[in-house]
């Protein structure tokens, strides 16, 4: 099998050339020392760490898995000297608070490194990136006390930290959450419930393990409305900052998985654990989505790493393996056969991949930037502009990579035949490990939902015309760029239907809300579709003009160039299926009685 390399060069195509990070970090204060040296070193040591350390430990930290035992969890071999390793390096607080020991960078440079350290190890990348998150939440809403008392930790790696969401009778519906928050005379609180499916719960990577929990109070309001957010360690730091006190915080099992098996999956108990209030009472859930929109995007970067990954086996793999002839003459008349890579319909299982990571790439540091753009610009209206389009595409992000890196994992795979259902390739791992990132974050389902019904048809700031505004100005801008047109035109197309199909969507919700659930996944689909057109666009444009410029390079940006083609030819028209299929109404998704399935 073919060893996880970062993809470096493309990384540095997207950044610099189509995105002009360069540009953007120069007009906001907090980011103006960002440099192309600098990000460009930082791309360099990323991918030293995901190579030679964490892709080693891939296979073998699945194989092993982790064990769970009298209520401690112990993670593979080699998982804590490389988590050390991890830590040294500054890794964890890579986007972190400057103030308390995060280096600051953008999110734009951690969207990458999180590409990266997920294609070579998904199941390790998810106890830091678990980390990253909440130390955001908690540098937005904590206490100056708070943030003094466990930022540094966090940011250093001594400590971990997690998201305590689900209950077992609560998942989505987290209105209905049952752990209880009791007031101390102090102004602490005493937690008691029962946690699911939490991410590094317990380990043996870290001295101390700080849990972020919904909660609610015993005289709250009912629903969203009356949850709080705490955090609680598991154990209590003494006077000296260092764990002492056992908090009663509990592991009581481990999930055991269909992938990511590195990645402790734990059910955890608080019995009266010690807590403190992040944020305001009541208004945890606000607090939460500050972390939580920041991971959705990470964990659709699960499905563009493991797709990366698989490409470059694939790749590999049909370049080598002989069979068959191709259809218009042999291309290896000194062998029994030519390679497979010579076979249409490879190509497009490979073009397939290969097509949808580099856009999605492209649309994942879209994305960052205007997380970036909504943190650190000095201008509040630019800010606002921003938060609205991290609002409107956090998750479509979230379910195109996930839901498009899977299939890509599966695309790799077949490629491979027989030898992709075997375990020595690491195909069949990586599609394990993939399906997961459609469930957890808030199933793809919920996200499309999320889309139509709060960011479409309920909409009131008028988030989809920001971007539908944005695009038609490019457009307009590139109307007569020579060669683009094969871009623009089918881009311009995808648009209108999509404008079209959001107002008969609007429409036909006014009369039956049952609308909006029925054309949630396609109407996300479709708009994942003009995103991606959008996003190739901008990317042919820059491949355009270094090739008629002459600037060198030229395979690269003819192989751009012809990857892009391949999209907007063989992709894109899916488009009009997804119309016709949203167009198709919830009559006959509604019309069986539940008796009759």
């Amino acid at each position: 099998m073919a060893a996880y390399k970062a993809p470096i060069r493309d990384m540095q195509f997207i950044l610099h050339e189509v995105m002009a990070a360069e540009n953007l970090f120069a007009q906001m204060p907090g980011t103006v020392e960002v440099t192309t040296d600098l990000m460009d070193a930082i791309l360099d040591s990323a991918a030293q760490m995901a190579e030679e350390v964490l892709a080693p430990l891939n296979r073998s930290g699945d194989e092993e898995g982790c064990r769970f035992d009298k209520g401690e969890v112990y993670t593979p071999v080699g998982f804590k000297e490389a988590y050390r390793a991890f830590a040294q390096g500054g890794w964890i607080g890579l986007s972190g608070d400057v103030q308390h020991g995060g280096q600051g960078m953008p999110k734009m440079l951690a969207v990458l490194f999180e590409e990266m350290i997920m294609g070579a190890n998904c199941s390790f990348a998810l106890y830091p990136i678990l980390s990253a998150g909440a130390s955001l939440a908690l540098a937005r809403h904590a206490s100056s006390e708070l943030k003094d008392e466990y930022l540094p930790r966090l940011y250093s790696g001594e400590w971990s930290a997690t998201m305590c969401l689900t209950e077992p009778h609560a998942g989505t519906d987290l209105g209905i959450i049952k752990s209880r928050a009791q007031p101390q005379a102090d102004g602490s609180y005493r937690l008691t419930g029962t946690k699911i499916f939490i991410t590094g719960g317990q380990q043996d990577l870290t001295r101390n393990i700080v849990h972020l929990v919904l909660a609610k109070l015993p005289d709250a309001p009912p629903g969203p409305k009356g949850i709080s957010l705490f955090l609680v360690p598991r154990e209590l730091p003494s006077a000296h900052g260092e764990p002492a006190v056992f908090n009663q915080v509990t592991c009581g099992s481990i999930e055991h998985k269909m992938g990511i098996k590195a990645s402790a999956t734990c059910v955890m108990n608080f019995d009266g654990a010690r807590g403190y209030l992040v944020g305001e009472l009541n208004k945890g859930l606000a607090c939460m989505f500050t972390m939580m929109n920041y991971e959705r995007l990470s964990i659709g970067l699960q499905g563009i790493g493991l797709s990366e990954s698989s490409y470059q086996t694939a790749v590999a793999y049909a370049r080598e393996r002989l069979q068959g002839l191709a259809a218009t003459g042999a291309t290896n008349p000194a062998g029994p056969a030519d390679p497979i890579i010579v076979h249409p319909d490879v190509r497009r299982m490979l073009l397939s991949v290969r097509a949808d990571v580099e856009a999605g790439r492209a649309l994942a540091l879209y994305v960052a930037s205007q997380l970036d753009l909504a943190h650190f610009h000095p201008e509040p209206g630019a800010r606002a502009r921003a938060a609205n389009l991290v609002a409107l595409l956090t998750p479509v992000a979230k379910a195109a990579f996930s839901d498009r890196g899977f299939e890509s994992c599966v695309l790799a795979q077949q490629v491979l035949g027989g030898h992709g259902y075997v375990r020595e390739w690491g195909l069949e791992q990586n599609v394990r490990d993939a399906r997961i990132a459609q469930i957890y974050e808030g199933t793809n389902g919920i996200q499309a939902l999320d889309l139509a019904g709060r960011k479409v048809v309920r909409d009131r700031e008028g988030l989809l015309e920001i971007l539908a505004t944005e695009i038609t100005a490019f457009l307009a801008q590139e109307s007569s760029a020579d060669g683009l047109q094969d871009f623009l035109n089918p881009l311009r197309d995808a648009l209108g239907g999509l404008s079209t199909t959001t107002l008969w969507l609007k429409q036909a919700a006014a009369g039956n809300p049952d609308e909006i659930g029925a054309a949630s996944v396609p109407y996300l689909r479709l708009m994942v579709l003009v995103l991606y057109a959008y996003m190739w666009a901008r990317m042919a444009k820059v491949a355009l003009a270094a090739l008629q410029n002459g600037t060198g390079e030229a395979y690269f940006y003819d192989a751009k160039l012809k990857t892009g083609r391949f999209f907007i030819a063989r992709v894109l028209p899916g488009y009009s299926a997804l119309i016709a299929e949203i167009r198709g109404g919830s009559a006959p998704l509604m019309a069986l009685a539940a008796d009759q399935f």
